[in-house]
């Protein structure tokens, strides 16, 4: 990965640890060296995912839609364990990473590569029509947003594409238990089998 683009993923706000965030890179760059269809990104935050897909996207003249409402994930709110002050807008009593998240792709040179799509993931679905060669499920963590997202989305996932589920921790105490049962919910269909595990990260490929 080049390394200013990796160096912006780093030093970028988020929960992506480095070997993830890697993952990310290098399965997207191998998907997409086999298929053109574009790749999806649920929940950004400020970027740091988008720039490590992004990045694979640009090398492989691809693109990647990144969608997220940008008021911030249920942990992220005031009183939260995730919450960041400096995130925080008094108006709304909303999380604002939209400024953020576009000064991240626009510092990365990445304009061309990640689209933006605002609003709820699940709104877009419903109006989606093509298909995809990666989706990166890491938007709500509650069982609705998560398994809304899954449904919403992975039915357009392509023969031998990808879906890739962060947070995903079969253990309730290391975290939110909705990743895991998206998880579950795409192996127990007959339609994904996992075919690695990078920390928390799960990879499965479409059947």
């Amino acid at each position: 990965m080049n390394e200013e683009l990796l160096q912006i993923a780093k030093a970028t706000k988020g929960f992506m640890p480095d070997d993830e965030g890697m993952a990310l890179y290098n399965y997207a760059l191998d998907m997409l060296s086999m298929s053109r269809s574009p790749m999806i990104e649920i929940g950004s935050y400020c970027g740091k995912s988008s720039v490590y897909l992004g990045a694979a996207a640009k090398e492989q003249r691809s693109v990647l839609f990144s969608i997220d409402h940008h008021r911030g994930s249920e942990e992220n709110q005031l009183g939260w364990e995730h919450h960041d002050p400096e995130l925080y807008d008094p108006t709304t009593e909303k999380l604002e990473t939209l400024p953020l998240f576009r000064k991240t792709i626009t510092l990365a040179k990445l304009d061309e590569s990640v689209i933006a799509v605002i609003g709820n993931s699940k709104t877009v679905s419903r109006y989606w029509n093509i298909p995809i060669s990666l989706l990166f499920i890491d938007g709500g963590h509650s069982l609705f947003e998560a398994m809304g997202d899954y449904l919403g989305w992975s039915q357009f996932i392509q023969r031998d594409g990808l879906l890739l589920i962060h947070d995903v921790f079969e253990d309730e105490s290391q975290g939110g238990r909705a990743p895991y049962e998206v998880f579950v919910a795409a192996t127990s269909s007959k339609s994904f089998k996992e075919i690695d595990t990078v920390g928390s990260l799960k990879v499965l490929k479409k059947l």
